[in-house]
């Protein structure tokens, strides 16, 4: 039996997660490394860009405009001060549930959404940068896009 596309794709994307499991954060990622985004003269790289239009594509329903929380979720602005790239993987990827007393929550997985995790590293550079405090609200300007993110998104999407 041949697979379908469909079933390339989820095999894909589970092989990604995996790979991106065991080899843990890139340098350019870690926290207490090299800013994950580049920010001069007010205009962002084209990453920390695709990150902003990602995070409004999927994200921000329920973490709010510009990351600063929502009634359905918290705010990733305060979040990721404390939250390591990895744990951001770990949450983007299988999801999170929390119930007690006074709080239910329940972020779904988005470990199959190819819009999110083709761009996962896009959507931290860009959630890092707003919680550095180094871009504000709002539409960033942006450097045009590189021929390798081109590659990169033609390869991911497929």
């Amino acid at each position: 039996m041949v697979p379908y596309r469909g079933q390339w794709k989820i095999l894909s994307v589970g092989l990604l997660s995996i790979a991106l499991a065991l080899i843990g954060p890139t340098p350019a990622a870690a926290q207490d490394e090299e800013k994950p985004y580049v920010i001069k003269d007010g205009v962002v790289d084209w990453y920390t860009f695709s990150g902003f239009r990602r995070y409004h594509a999927e994200c921000h329903v329920c973490h709010g405009p510009d990351g600063l929380g929502g009634s359905f979720a918290p705010a990733l602005v305060e979040s990721l001060k404390t939250l390591p790239y990895d744990e951001f993987l770990e949450v983007v990827v299988n999801g999170r549930e929390q119930v007690g007393a006074s709080v239910q929550s329940k972020m779904p997985a988005f470990g199959e959404n190819l819009n999110v995790m083709c761009f996962v590293d896009d959507l931290y550079a860009y959630l890092k940068a707003r919680s550095d405090g180094a871009l504000g609200r709002g539409r960033p300007k942006k450097q045009p896009k590189p021929q390798e993110a081109r590659e990169r998104d033609d390869a991911c999407m497929g």
